[in-house]
């Protein structure tokens, strides 16, 4: 699923309400031809997260923009969303290297719960070849649970951090969180509609 489609749907939605067929009809006018049962569930999935509201008009669910100023209270629901879009094996990597970089510190195995990978998930990536995640040994691990407050880390959590450099996880990581900064900063007015496929030096 392309990474821009959570933004397109956005933008769909902005001043509108639409049925899943009418969404449906206007991302394939913009390129993006996902199958109406993978929209269906993808949909579903940001009404889950409170991303969308969804309104029972019959015989149809419609849904309608949720305003910036609602939508991202809680950073793991924002990260998760962004996720979604990755394939599965960059989900992990991806999701420890943007909460240590965003967060100072290594990340526990409960927020890789709140933002959709689950133990499986983990063991799985460690297991792949050149896998740049390991669990933490750093010494302030106690102090790290001990000052988060906003969640509650069980205390038999491991942590995880990234170790090595694997340029395209990067690259991936980046891009994800230019994207939540578009979704919580306005930038219409400054992003021209014609946009350029390569910047000028």
């Amino acid at each position: 699923m392309s990474g821009n489609l959570y933004e397109k749907i956005h933008e769909i939605l902005d001043g509108r309400q639409l049925s899943i067929s009418g969404i449906t009809r206007e991302l394939r006018d913009k390129g993006f031809n996902e199958h109406r049962l993978v929209l269906t569930g993808y949909l579903r999935a940001l009404r889950d997260l409170d991303r969308l509201n969804e309104v029972e008009i019959p015989p149809s669910k419609v849904y309608t923009h949720v305003d910036n100023e609602e939508l991202f209270e809680d950073i793991y629901s924002l990260i998760a969303i962004h996720l979604r879009n990755l394939d599965l094996d960059n989900r992990v990597p991806i999701g420890v290297f943007t909460m240590s970089a965003l967060f100072k510190r290594p990340v526990f195995k409960y927020e890789l719960s709140l933002v959709g990978s689950n133990q499986k998930h983990i063991l799985k990536y460690m297991e792949m070849p050149n896998c740049i995640v390991r669990e933490s040994r750093d010494k302030n691990l106690k102090e790290f649970r001990a000052e988060i407050s906003k969640i509650e880390v069980p205390l038999s959590d491991p942590a995880y951090e990234i170790v090595g450099n694997d340029e395209h996880i990067v690259t991936l990581a980046n891009e994800m969180l230019l994207e939540m900064l578009k979704d919580v900063v306005d930038i219409s007015g400054l992003v021209p509609k014609t946009k350029q496929t390569k910047l000028s030096i």
